[in-house]
């Protein structure tokens, strides 16, 4: 079976001598060395002065909300996985969703201040597959009208926009570190805070560890933190990020060369320095994609329909609002397998069972 996703395992034996000290030092969890010394490593890989790890995406999100102290209304995408929604409905907030710009899949900037309302207090908005969103566009509007910026940044890790990591933007970006992302710690995440308010440091790191101060309870909290075992991974894997961003470049314009290349699916902006965490391709209907992801999975070949169904229509979302663009797209979209121990002779064969007897129409 060739999975959609694979993780990267570093040489077991680097990761061994990580984890031998911990038999050693019995330090497992609670801001342990490896996690104080991988907390520090990625500040200089994102280019950013304040990041706290935790023990996975989600928790970034909610983290994000609770301590930037959001309440009512938050625009967003409909476009994402599913965290991005829920976290924000997990924090009795109020989703807004604004349609999603159809060559970005990103959200679409244009649409967002028709959205605002009295109630409006934050934008969280996903930069897709990794591709940044219009990040000026967004923080002159959040200016204009005195709103905070979260992005669901889970995609993109490595990413750079006009020279900087695509994580520095927004008052706080969430990234996910799960083991089918590009750089993973098996699980985990993390939050950057950009807005340098030392404040915000101190209220992420205190909701972080229950809200825990000596043997007192500053404020509510939840356990976000990760162990040692975590960390460990982390560092082992942080050295191979860049290689492994060139072998997934590699597949994918493999994948471009093989299934032609009328134009990328999704665009992705000038000035951007992209990871290649996936290969979406789009089809011309929703039947053709289900008939090619039949005849993949006859061929033990696995693909994955990110990101279906579009979030304002979920069962459970009750402020829901039409967004004719993104449920179009997430009905037409299919990600194929990639990963960095994919062959390029595996990616020839899957082209071809996308093509051929399908007419698949990438558009």
């Amino acid at each position: 079976m060739i999975p959609v996703s694979q993780p990267f395992l570093p040489p077991k034996e680097e990761y061994d001598q990580y984890i031998s000290q911990l038999w050693d030092t019995k330090w497992l969890t609670n801001q342990g060395i490896y996690v104080q010394q991988l907390e520090s490593e990625l500040k200089k890989y994102c280019q950013c002065s304040s990041l706290f790890y935790v023990n996975n995406g989600t928790s970034a999100l909610h983290l994000a909300i609770k301590g930037l102290g959001i309440k009512n209304e938050v625009i967003t995408t409909p476009f994402s996985f599913v965290a991005t929604t829920t976290s924000i409905l997990w924090e009795n907030c109020t989703p807004v969703f604004v349609d999603i710009d159809p060559t970005t899949f990103c959200i679409d900037a244009e649409k967002i201040e028709a959205a605002i309302t009295d109630r409006t207090e934050a934008i969280l908005a996903t930069h897709v597959f990794g591709i940044p969103c219009e990040v000026e566009r967004i923080e002159e509007i959040a200016r204009k009208h005195n709103l905070l910026v979260i992005y669901d940044a889970a995609h993109a890790f490595g990413v750079q926009y006009k020279g900087r990591s695509l994580l520095t933007y927004g008052d706080l970006s969430a990234i996910s570190f799960h083991a089918t992302k590009l750089f993973h710690t098996v699980e985990g995440g993390a939050i950057m805070n950009n807005t340098e308010n030392s404040e915000l440091d101190q209220t992420i790191q205190l909701m972080r560890n229950f809200g825990f101060v000596g043997e007192n309870y500053a404020m509510i909290g939840l356990n976000g933190k990760n162990s040692e075992f975590h960390a460990a991974m982390g560092l082992c894997n942080l050295k191979y990020v860049d290689a492994l961003i060139e072998k997934r470049k590699e597949l994918s314009e493999a994948y471009r060369k093989l299934l032609g290349d009328k134009r990328e699916t999704p665009d992705i902006m000038k000035s951007t320095k992209y990871n290649y965490a996936y290969y979406p391709i789009l089809f011309e209907t929703e039947g053709l994609l289900l008939q090619v992801q039949k005849n993949l999975r006859d061929n033990q070949i696995a693909s994955r329909r990110y990101f279906y169904p579009s979030l304002n229509t979920l069962p459970y979302v009750t402020s829901a609002h039409k967004c004719p663009v993104s449920e179009d797209i997430s009905r037409r979209i299919l990600c194929l397998p990639l990963y960095s121990d994919l062959t390029l002779e595996e990616v020839e064969w899957i082209a071809a069972i996308v093509k051929e007897g399908q007419k698949a129409v990438i558009v």
